[in-house]
Protein backbone atom coordinates (compact mmCIF):
# COMPACT_ATOMS: atom_id res chain seq x y z
CA UNK A 1 0.00 0.00 0.00
CA UNK A 2 1.59 3.40 -1.03
CA UNK A 3 1.46 6.40 1.35
CA UNK A 4 -0.03 9.43 -0.01
CA UNK A 5 1.91 11.35 2.68
CA UNK A 6 5.21 13.31 1.38
CA UNK A 7 8.24 12.38 2.28
CA UNK A 8 9.55 9.91 4.81
CA UNK A 9 7.91 7.67 7.07
CA UNK A 10 8.12 9.14 10.65
CA UNK A 11 9.99 6.54 12.95
CA UNK A 12 8.98 5.11 16.67
CA UNK A 13 10.65 7.52 18.97
CA UNK A 14 11.30 6.26 22.38
CA UNK A 15 10.04 7.00 25.04
CA UNK A 16 11.00 5.97 29.10
CA UNK A 17 7.59 7.02 30.46
CA UNK A 18 4.32 7.96 30.02
CA UNK A 19 3.27 11.65 31.11
CA UNK A 20 1.39 11.15 34.73
CA UNK A 21 -0.67 14.60 34.18
CA UNK A 22 -1.75 15.53 30.48
CA UNK A 23 -3.59 18.92 31.06
CA UNK A 24 -2.10 21.99 32.66
CA UNK A 25 -4.85 24.71 32.79
CA UNK A 26 -3.98 28.57 33.88
CA UNK A 27 -6.05 29.66 36.20
CA UNK A 28 -9.25 32.33 36.16
CA UNK A 29 -9.41 31.78 32.74
CA UNK A 30 -13.47 30.37 31.73
CA UNK A 31 -13.64 27.02 30.25
CA UNK A 32 -15.75 28.44 27.53
CA UNK A 33 -12.80 30.81 26.39
CA UNK A 34 -10.05 28.55 27.21
CA UNK A 35 -7.41 27.31 24.23
CA UNK A 36 -5.43 24.28 24.03
CA UNK A 37 -1.97 23.98 23.15
CA UNK A 38 -1.34 20.06 22.32
CA UNK A 39 2.23 18.56 23.39
CA UNK A 40 3.08 15.22 21.67
CA UNK A 41 4.35 12.76 23.75
CA UNK A 42 7.74 12.52 22.24
CA UNK A 43 8.19 16.25 22.47
CA UNK A 44 7.51 16.32 26.32
CA UNK A 45 10.11 13.41 26.11
CA UNK A 46 12.48 15.81 24.36
CA UNK A 47 11.93 18.69 26.45
CA UNK A 48 12.80 16.21 29.80
CA UNK A 49 15.98 14.85 28.20
CA UNK A 50 17.17 18.32 27.41
CA UNK A 51 16.17 20.82 29.76
CA UNK A 52 15.09 18.98 32.90
CA UNK A 53 18.27 16.63 32.61
CA UNK A 54 20.56 18.87 30.74
CA UNK A 55 21.60 16.42 28.30
CA UNK A 56 23.27 17.65 24.88
CA UNK A 57 21.53 17.31 21.98
CA UNK A 58 23.53 14.16 20.34
CA UNK A 59 23.14 11.81 23.48
CA UNK A 60 19.47 12.94 23.89
CA UNK A 61 18.69 12.17 20.01
CA UNK A 62 20.39 8.97 20.58
CA UNK A 63 18.21 7.66 23.57
CA UNK A 64 15.15 9.15 21.84
CA UNK A 65 16.72 6.78 18.22
CA UNK A 66 16.71 9.82 16.48
CA UNK A 67 19.23 11.75 14.64
CA UNK A 68 20.68 15.19 16.48
CA UNK A 69 18.95 16.79 13.74
CA UNK A 70 15.27 15.91 14.33
CA UNK A 71 15.83 15.96 18.11
CA UNK A 72 16.17 19.52 17.57
CA UNK A 73 13.15 20.38 15.80
CA UNK A 74 10.93 18.03 18.27
CA UNK A 75 12.74 20.16 21.30
CA UNK A 76 12.48 23.72 19.55
CA UNK A 77 8.50 23.03 18.60
CA UNK A 78 8.00 21.86 22.08
CA UNK A 79 9.85 24.89 23.31
CA UNK A 80 7.68 27.10 21.11
CA UNK A 81 3.94 25.43 21.75
CA UNK A 82 5.21 26.28 25.52
CA UNK A 83 6.01 29.32 25.71
CA UNK A 84 2.79 30.16 23.73
CA UNK A 85 1.14 28.96 26.64
CA UNK A 86 2.51 30.54 29.28
CA UNK A 87 2.38 34.16 27.34
CA UNK A 88 -1.58 33.31 25.45
CA UNK A 89 -2.92 31.93 28.58
CA UNK A 90 -3.47 28.83 27.02
CA UNK A 91 -4.38 25.20 28.35
CA UNK A 92 -1.37 22.75 27.67
CA UNK A 93 -2.41 19.70 27.00
CA UNK A 94 -0.49 16.33 26.53
CA UNK A 95 -1.58 13.76 23.77
CA UNK A 96 -0.60 11.03 20.72
CA UNK A 97 2.81 11.63 18.89
CA UNK A 98 4.82 8.44 17.40
CA UNK A 99 6.48 7.08 19.95
CA UNK A 100 7.77 3.28 20.94
CA UNK A 101 5.10 2.45 22.60
CA UNK A 102 2.26 2.90 19.81
CA UNK A 103 4.74 1.76 17.35
CA UNK A 104 4.85 -2.29 19.06
CA UNK A 105 1.18 -2.00 18.87
CA UNK A 106 0.54 -1.21 22.82
CA UNK A 107 -1.72 0.46 24.04
CA UNK A 108 -1.69 2.94 27.32
CA UNK A 109 -3.25 1.87 30.29
CA UNK A 110 -6.86 2.62 31.38
CA UNK A 111 -10.60 2.63 31.17
CA UNK A 112 -12.91 4.11 28.39
CA UNK A 113 -13.82 6.50 30.72
CA UNK A 114 -13.79 10.53 31.33
CA UNK A 115 -13.19 11.83 34.89
CA UNK A 116 -13.14 14.85 36.92
CA UNK A 117 -9.80 15.10 38.45
CA UNK A 118 -11.39 17.78 41.11
CA UNK A 119 -14.27 16.25 42.42
CA UNK A 120 -13.95 12.22 40.68
CA UNK A 121 -17.09 12.73 38.77
CA UNK A 122 -17.15 9.52 36.03
CA UNK A 123 -18.41 8.91 32.97
CA UNK A 124 -18.16 7.12 29.65
CA UNK A 125 -15.76 8.26 27.69
CA UNK A 126 -17.15 9.13 24.08
CA UNK A 127 -14.90 7.50 20.81
CA UNK A 128 -14.50 10.63 19.09
CA UNK A 129 -14.65 13.04 21.77
CA UNK A 130 -11.67 14.78 23.96
CA UNK A 131 -12.75 14.56 27.63
CA UNK A 132 -11.09 17.35 27.71
CA UNK A 133 -13.64 19.38 25.77
CA UNK A 134 -16.25 17.92 28.03
CA UNK A 135 -17.27 20.11 31.89
CA UNK A 136 -18.12 18.08 35.23
CA UNK A 137 -21.39 18.79 35.36
CA UNK A 138 -21.13 18.96 39.24
CA UNK A 139 -17.78 21.25 39.98
CA UNK A 140 -18.10 22.72 36.11
CA UNK A 141 -14.37 21.74 35.52
CA UNK A 142 -12.90 19.81 32.63
CA UNK A 143 -12.90 16.00 32.58
CA UNK A 144 -9.79 14.17 31.58
CA UNK A 145 -9.29 10.77 30.64
CA UNK A 146 -8.81 8.09 33.61
CA UNK A 147 -5.73 5.58 33.83
CA UNK A 148 -4.59 7.36 30.37
CA UNK A 149 -1.64 9.96 31.42
CA UNK A 150 -3.60 11.09 34.35
CA UNK A 151 -2.79 11.05 37.96
CA UNK A 152 -5.93 9.56 38.52
CA UNK A 153 -5.88 5.35 38.80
Amino acid sequence: MKSTRAGRPVNCRSVEGIPKVTCFLPEGIPPSRQQNVVLSVDEVEAMRLADLLGMYQAEAAGKMNVSRQTFGRIVQSARRKVAEALVEGKTICIEGGNFEHECRGLQADGDNVCVCLWCGYEKPHLDGVPCRTELCPECRKPLIRKGRFSSVE
